[in-house]
């Protein structure tokens, strides 16, 4: 490959990763083999005589044979692990092949990237190597690994992928040259900012409950071996904290023609980049001991990230702890456009609530017999570009769906709630932390926003149909107005999928 450079692959050219990647793949293994091995060879070293620890008569060359052995295993494994992890970028697809006896091949769509990472794990960082991840749009398990890559092979591999997925126009006087797109700062999170949310955060709830029944056991009994009984959940909660602060710590944001760019981690860097319109719903929460400090978190679904359960739902975080102003900021990144003329007063009535402030439409009030706090609360404004749905008093949430993002949409009535004359207004987005409802509506209210949002969904769509945000401007055909089904009748389940 040249220098500065990306060639489109064709059907017979194939690429490797670095040679040490088995190595950095590995080095736990490794390291616990070593400890392991290190400890029972000492032991077999010496033995224990009557003056204290001699060398026992154990043959030394014995010993180096197993050394040179196991070296040996080792390095033949991470030559065939290398020899038979290939990849190939072609305009249409990436493939990855991989595994020695159990061979897998993988293909993804350029156009179905959702979203796309550069890695550096601490030991990557060493050897200035860079793992490239990225998510196709297929349920959430997807996620795509090149491990690992020199960095600036990754960064150049990067741009590549999102120039082909964005439908870039390419120069024709320098057709394999693809610039990495530049990058405007938007906002970055101190180092206190950081740690003060995650001390103030539900992490410290659940230390505050799981010992406080141990301290007050050990202090009642006068026992201090409860205490020593509760060190290793103090422990515990300890890797918890240190996670949770390096996972997000010189959290920044970043703007570029690629999409929003994400900056995280201490020992494990992160830089994540999510294309335009890949956004398919926006979770925005605040808890109680956040609420003197003004401080939210704001969550993302993207398809393809899922839950992302194996990296504790970090992928998934588009702000971790921002006031209302850097909420705002970061909103207005991934919806351009949000529909009304005065954003800030109505997302913040949408955060903050009560009543209909706005022009949002809350439970009616015989909603008091299920929710007695929280029904002036649970309400719903639909904008001309997404829909918001209010929940919480003591934990406020609120969820934004553009429109187009609708995959599709149903009503719930249980036997109490058809008593009472209420509905649950489901809204279904891909598999992630958010799923946009509205509970505890008034049956004419859930039925109006039911067909209602039907239609919105449909004409999105037909308006926002390419995938490809840089691509040249398509002119659309009019759009013919979708005639509306009349008011089902009975309906304790009804259900609307996305056209």
């Amino acid at each position: 490959m040249v220098e500065g450079r990306f060639h489109t692959d064709g059907e017979e050219t194939w690429h490797r990763v670095h040679p040490v990647s088995p190595l950095v793949r590995s080095w736990v293994a490794i390291a616990a083999v070593l400890f392991i091995f290190g400890r029972n060879t000492l032991d077999s070293l010496f033995t224990t005589g009557s003056n204290g620890p001699v060398l026992s008569n154990a043959p030394a060359a014995l010993i180096l044979a197993v050394v040179v052995v196991v070296v040996a295993i080792f390095g033949f494994s991470f030559f065939l692990s290398w020899r038979f992890t290939r990849y190939q970028v072609t305009d249409q697809h990436v493939h990855i092949n991989s595994g020695v006896i159990f061979r897998q091949q993988r293909r993804a769509r350029i156009d179905r990237v959702q979203a796309i990472d550069v890695v550096q794990p601490l030991l990557a960082r060493a050897f200035g190597l860079a793992e490239l991840k990225f998510d196709v749009a297929d349920g959430g398990k997807s996620a795509m690994r090149l491990s690992f890559l020199k960095l600036d092979e990754a960064k150049r591999l990067r741009a590549a992928i999102l120039a082909r997925a964005s439908g870039a126009v390419i120069d024709p006087d320098a057709p394999s040259t693809v610039a990495e797109a530049p990058e405007t700062a938007i906002l970055a999170l101190s180092p206190g900012r950081i740690i003060g949310s995650v001390m103030f955060g539900s992490l410290t709830v659940a230390t505050a409950l799981t010992l406080a029944p141990i301290v007050a056991l050990a202090i009642w009994f006068k026992e201090t071996s409860l205490l020593f009984a509760g060190f290793p959940i103090l422990l515990g909660f300890v890797a918890a904290y240190w996670k949770a602060i390096t996972g997000d710590f010189n959290f920044r944001v970043a703007l570029s023609p690629d999409g929003v760019r994400l900056h995280y981690g201490m020992l494990e860097t992160r830089a994540q980049t999510i294309p335009p319109g890949r956004v398919q719903a926006v979770g925005i929460s605040q808890g109680p001991l956040w609420r003197p400090f003004g401080w939210y978190r704001v969550h993302v679904n993207v398809a393809g990230y899922g839950h992302e359960n194996s990296e504790h739902g970090s992928r998934t975080v588009l702000l971790p702890a921002g006031t209302i102003d850097e909420v705002m900021a970061v909103l207005g990144l991934v919806f351009p456009d949000p529909g009304v003329e005065n954003p800030f007063e109505v997302f913040t009535a949408g955060l903050r609530g009560p009543a209909t402030e706005h022009g949002f439409v809350h439970s009616p009030r015989s909603a008091r017999w299920i929710d007695p706090l929280t029904w002036r609360y649970n309400a719903f404004r639909a904008t001309e570009t997404a829909l918001l749905c209010r929940h919480g008093i003591i934990f406020r949430r609120l969820q934004v769906v553009p429109h187009e993002r609708t995959q599709s949409i149903s009503l719930r009535q249980g036997p109490l709630m058809a008593v009472l004359g209420l509905v649950d207004f489901e809204l279904h987005s891909t598999v992630g932390p958010i799923r946009p409802v509205v509970r505890h509506m008034a049956l004419a209210n859930g039925r109006q926003l039911f067909d209602e949002q039907a239609a919105r969904a449909a004409t999105a769509r037909r308006l926002h149909s390419s995938e490809r945000w840089l691509a040249p401007a398509v002119v659309e055909p009019p759009v013919v107005e979708l005639m509306q089904a009349p008011y089902p009748k009975n309906n304790f389940q009804e259900q609307h999928r996305g056209d």
